[in-house]
């Protein structure tokens, strides 16, 4: 029997697209290539008995096509303060294991990846404000990354925008900006002022909460 396991928390993600990323549109990558930075903190979590409350953890992910085509590879950065069965348990999550077949966005990144690189376990800075598309990824010698809200070339304001997905498996709304990160791992990243999200997870083995 599958363990249980459920996380909430605010969740950023910066990927190589334009700012509306067509992958939420079901079209093709921007560039045809799908090259992405995740990073996230567990507001509230577990996994069976395991307490996951306030652990973080980053994904470094690169497809040489659509994430659907296949062909990718990823890595994974977990909380250096996770105990052994902690980071075992994100391991699990983040990697697709105990979860319903397609329910959550790691199981397809998993599952779209041939390549798997080793996972590490490093301190994690993490700060995101939804409301204000504004987020900091730090893991030192690792990943520096950063998002804002898009700039209007007009008036220089913030330009709010949010994308809705009433049927969405990795969230119902996010908001969208503007995001840059570096990575320096098994896989290096160099994205500059392209696709940013701001959202909140809520997820289980089984998919979305949508309550």
């Amino acid at each position: 029997m599958a363990t249980e396991w459920r996380i909430e928390g605010p969740h950023f993600i910066n990927c190589n697209c334009a700012y509306g990323c067509p992958c939420q549109y079901v079209a093709l990558p921007t560039d045809g290539t799908c090259k992405a930075v995740v990073a996230f903190r567990i507001d509230r979590g577990h996994f069976g008995d395991v307490p996951l409350d306030g652990l973080k953890a980053a994904f470094f992910g690169a497809f040489p096509g659509a994430v659907f085509e296949g062909k990718g590879q990823m890595q994974l950065v977990v909380d250096e303060r996770a105990d052994a069965r902690q980071r075992e348990a994100l391991i699990k999550i983040l990697t697709g294991q105990e979860t319903a077949p397609g329910a959550t966005h790691w199981w397809v990144y998993r599952t779209m990846s041939d390549t798997v690189h080793e996972t590490l376990f490093r301190p994690i800075e993490f700060d995101m404000n939804i409301e204000a598309r504004t987020a900091r990824a730090v893991i030192p010698g690792v990943l520096e990354a950063s998002g804002q809200p898009i700039k209007s070339p007009v008036t220089g304001q913030p330009h709010r925008v949010r994308i809705d997905l009433p049927t969405g498996f990795e969230f119902t709304m996010a908001e969208i900006g503007s995001a840059s990160s570096r990575t320096s791992a098994a896989i290096t990243l160099d994205l500059t002022d392209s696709y940013g999200q701001f959202n909140v997870i809520r997820h289980t083995g089984q998919g979305l909460m949508r309550a």
